[in-house]
């Protein structure tokens, strides 16, 4: 995940969230739907936006013009005095430092849960409730100690387990009730990326060279035939689409490597 949002993808991102097409965008703004097309476009990256059409955008949008040129990840609160944020200076020195995803942090504070997740970790740092489990597991030692007095169960006896595994330990009660927090805030952030550019694909490459080398398994034709069709796959090249001579002609070149032909002397060799 990036840490900085581009003005393409800034732009895409606020006709999505609008579920706006560029056709349904131009009519709204009077800007031609291919230049709206080539303004969030990646491959664009020097591309220059008229002033025109960035106040047009603006005020479509309703968000200010640097928020659109990602001078600023605010929409409506602009220019908010820092005294209001309440940050340490530390918070504020690292918030500047460029070391850590700011956009990351802010999809982690803003998420539903993020509020619950704070109040959990904030129970156990005060150990508000750090007093009543130690009182309960006061309780559970009582009961269990009056049985032993009185009955002289064996060490095996399932209630005297019962009572044992009814002990509480804080500290691991709390770790796992704030990384169940925590974890089901990130499945969520993450599931949100998954189109991301940047994000991992959903298959490995050793996956897809299978997957190819199984495609082209049953591929009637010779060795040298065959490992032209992968190449293919793994070029996204259609084989089936590609004319006999087109095909002889791809093969022709292949014969040409010297890896090739290694590989062929190889196959020979093994039979």
């Amino acid at each position: 995940m990036k840490g900085a949002t581009t003005i393409q993808e800034r732009l895409k991102d606020l006709r999505v969230e609008r579920h706006l097409k560029l056709e349904e965008l131009e009519a709204a703004t009077g800007i031609s739907s291919s230049a709206l097309g080539s303004y969030e476009n990646d491959k664009n990256n020097n591309k220059e936006i008229n002033h025109g059409s960035l106040l047009k955008l603006a005020k479509f949008y309703g968000v200010s013009v640097d928020y659109i040129l990602c001078l600023t990840e605010n929409r409506e609160q602009a220019n908010t005095p820092l005294t209001e944020l309440h940050l340490s200076d530390e918070m504020v020195a690292l918030l500047k430092s460029g070391r850590i995803n700011n956009r990351l942090l802010c999809e982690l504070a803003t998420h539903k849960d993020f509020i619950k997740f704070l109040a959990d970790i904030e129970v156990y740092v005060d150990g508000i409730a750090s007093m009543q489990i130690q009182n309960l597991n006061s309780i559970v030692d009582t009961v269990r100690h009056e049985i032993i007095e009185r009955y002289r169960p064996g060490e095996d006896d399932p209630y005297l387990q019962i009572l044992q595994a009814a002990h509480i330990e804080d500290d691991e009660y709390f770790s796992h009730m704030i990384q169940d927090d925590i974890s089901a805030i990130v499945r969520d952030i993450r599931a949100a990326h998954k189109s991301d550019s940047e994000s991992a694909p959903p298959t490995t490459i050793a996956e897809e060279l299978k997957r190819d080398l199984e495609d082209v398994a049953n591929f009637k034709g010779s060795p040298l035939e065959k490992q032209a069709a992968l190449y293919c796959k793994r070029l996204g090249i259609n084989y089936n689409k590609l004319s006999d001579v087109e095909f002889r002609q791809l093969v022709h070149i292949l014969e040409k490597s010297k890896l090739f032909k290694s590989y062929v002397s190889q196959r020979k060799k093994r039979k």
